[in-house]
């Protein structure tokens, strides 16, 4: 049925201050996405400036180790494994990824001795891995990273896929198989994308097994390899989670982004049990004993209302999901995870036929908490200039508005849609995700540079119903497919209203292990992390990473961006803030491991624009 338009709609704003609130464009257009596209906040990780005043509390800096090209956003992932530890480098211009060795022999003086230089066009994410590694193929250190693409990086030589190093002796690195991984469907030149790698080893010395998982923060695939010969990685399984377990699916609230972005594996007895971070379906905790047959055993939802605003802030809205990371705690009994949210408002959209769906903020002018701005939306098609021939870009009535590009992702940059819509004489730009792999149900956080209008993101079928075209939408269609929608340049379509509110910044979740649903025991942020006060200005104020204590089951450690880092307790069911640390000017924590020397236990914390940080926590857990 055809539904009634509005032909003209107030353009309103409700602003901050004198004008629209100026914040950041994501720091990391990935390499995902020729558009400068990544699936929403999958792994911005960073972009905000400004930090959080310094100071601590029970936290000693032991030592810290600079990068030699350190910069902002460089670093990204730290792994430890005996007297060295190793840090990512992350996707930067110009593009230098790899693996930064640091020596800490001496944990006061910890300094950079060595790099492993990624392929060509490849920079470094989560997942920076060493292990003792010992089959009857390979005995040494071993070491693993995820290899995703350089933004503007050709494909080939960008390899994908994950590398296996042997860093026995790590000041002479041997890399033993580069770039191996799930064939990419859209390029089978090289393997698919890797965002993060772990490896665990199961079975007695005569029948030692290996193998590695490779989350990539696209798919909700599953992918597994026999590494037992590291040189000759053999593919177990790459199965879809969604459709292999739909139980972890969330029904009845907006949590449709699934992918799987990180994971462990912990020996449990005699089993082995793989915990995943699968965005908005939570976490997940698999059998994998068998890993070619991994079986079902718990997972989680996130709750309604959002339990960490409605304790701090007293307001009720839907959940956002974002499950980023988790680990295994208290002797097994507890699962601590971390909601990773870059976003500290929500922006919905509202149609003047009853729709409501959920949009993405992307580029240098954005709506502030309490702003609006709405108007009649109008397809423009990609709305690209380049590459040519390209249909012309129509200007909106004369009368009757303001009106909003409605566009479809696709052929150019989200920049350049951006701006083109401007020129023509848009009030804000609306564009929805195309067909195939990465598009349809899922959000994307889109790169925007030199933006003078709001620009937003939205889901495939959200976009085609403002145009009414949403009639036998299928998922599954949509992921096989290439086609572009079939409206017309010019069609009308629906009033939009698209307003923002504070919904804070990513926090921690406490589960209770178990089989089926997990339970939730407590939630833990930050207090700026919700507070509306800190939505721009001080940097990101979510959490990434979780470390649990190896010699008290109570005691927890958070690399929490520009938050520092941060100790919590678990007792009695509860998270309590013991600790935390934030050094003069600032850090941008990722990554954080633990070592322990002469009996003492020091926490190493990979700082974004620096290098490595090392410190003893002194107080009571």
């Amino acid at each position: 049925m055809r539904r009634s338009r509005v032909n003209a709609i107030v353009l309103t704003a409700v602003l901050a201050g004198a004008g629209l609130a100026i914040g950041p464009a994501s720091a990391n257009d990935t390499s995902i996405f020729d558009d400068g596209g990544v699936v929403v906040d999958s792994h911005q990780h960073g972009g905000e400036g400004g930090h959080l005043d310094s100071g601590g509390k029970d936290v000693t800096l032991v030592g810290k180790g600079r990068v030699s090209n350190a910069r902002q956003g460089i670093v990204s992932d730290v792994g430890v494994l005996g007297d060295y530890a190793y840090l990512g480098a992350f996707n930067s211009t110009p593009c230098e990824g790899g693996v930064y060795v640091m020596d800490i022999h001496d944990l006061t003086n910890p300094h950079q001795v060595g790099f492993i230089a990624a392929s060509q066009g490849s920079f470094v994410g989560e997942g920076v891995y060493p292990i003792k590694f010992d089959t009857p193929y390979f005995s040494g250190d071993l070491l693993s990273y995820s290899n995703e693409v350089c933004t503007g990086a050709p494909v080939p030589p960008a390899v994908g896929g994950a590398t296996l190093v042997d860093v026995s002796d790590p000041l002479h690195p041997v890399v033993l198989k580069n770039g191996f991984g799930a064939v990419d469907p859209s390029t089978t030149a090289r393997a698919r994308t890797v965002h993060s790698t772990f490896m665990w080893q199961t079975g007695d010395e005569e029948n030692r097994k290996a193998y590695i998982v490779l989350p990539d923060s696209i798919t909700p695939q599953l992918p597994i390899f026999d590494i037992t010969d590291p040189r000759n990685p053999v593919q177990v399984i790459d199965i879809n989670l969604a459709t292999t377990f739909p139980q972890i699916l969330q029904t009845g609230v907006d949590l449709n982004t699934v992918f799987f972005h990180d994971v462990v594996v912990r020996k449990h007895g005699d089993r082995y049990m793989m915990l995943l971070s699968v965005w908005d379906a939570g976490y997940v905790v698999l059998d994998v004993t068998d890993p070619a047959h991994p079986v079902y055993v718990a997972d989680s939802d996130f709750r309604f209302p959002d339990p960490q605003l409605l304790e701090t802030n007293g307001v009720a809205l839907s959940p956002e999901g974002n499950g980023h990371y988790a680990e295994f705690a208290h002797n097994n009994q507890l699962i601590i995870t971390t909601d990773e949210d870059f976003g500290p408002s929500r922006v919905r959209v509202a149609t003047n036929d009853g729709g409501e769906f959920r949009a993405v903020q992307g580029g240098a002018v954005r709506l502030a908490t309490g702003g609006s701005v709405a108007g009649t939306a109008i397809f423009l098609g990609l709305g690209c200039t380049t590459p040519p021939p390209q249909p012309p870009i129509p200007a909106p009535p004369a009368t009757g508005g303001p009106y909003i590009a409605l566009v479809e992702r696709g052929v150019c940059t989200f920049t350049e849609k951006a701006l083109n819509a401007e020129a023509a004489g848009y009030a804000a730009t609306l564009v929805f995700n195309r067909t195939g792999p990465g598009g349809c149900g899922a959000l994307v956080n889109p790169l925007v540079q030199n933006n003078t209008k709001p620009f937003f993101f939205i889901t495939r079928p959200a976009g085609l119903s403002v145009v009414d075209a949403e009639a036998g939408y299928s998922e599954a269609a949509c992921l096989a497919s290439s086609a572009s929608i079939p409206v017309p340049i010019g069609t009308l379509g629906d009033a939009v209203t698209l307003a923002a509110s504070f919904d804070g910044w990513g926090y921690v979740h406490l589960y209770r292990n178990g089989t089926g649903k997990l339970q939730e025991l407590d939630t833990y942020a930050v207090p700026e992390g919700m507070d509306p006060a800190f939505e721009t200005g001080f940097g990101n104020q979510t959490v990434h990473e979780v470390a649990v204590s190896k010699q008290n089951p109570n005691l927890v450690y958070l690399s929490y961006y520009d938050a520092g880092l941060r100790v919590i307790s678990l007792k009695g069911d509860k998270i309590t803030e013991v600790g935390h640390f934030v050094d003069q000017g600032g850090n941008d924590f990722w990554g954080v491991q633990l070592v322990v020397r002469a009996g003492g236990e020091y926490v190493l914390a990979s700082d974004r624009d620096f290098g490595l940080y090392v410190f003893k926590f002194t107080g009571k857990a």
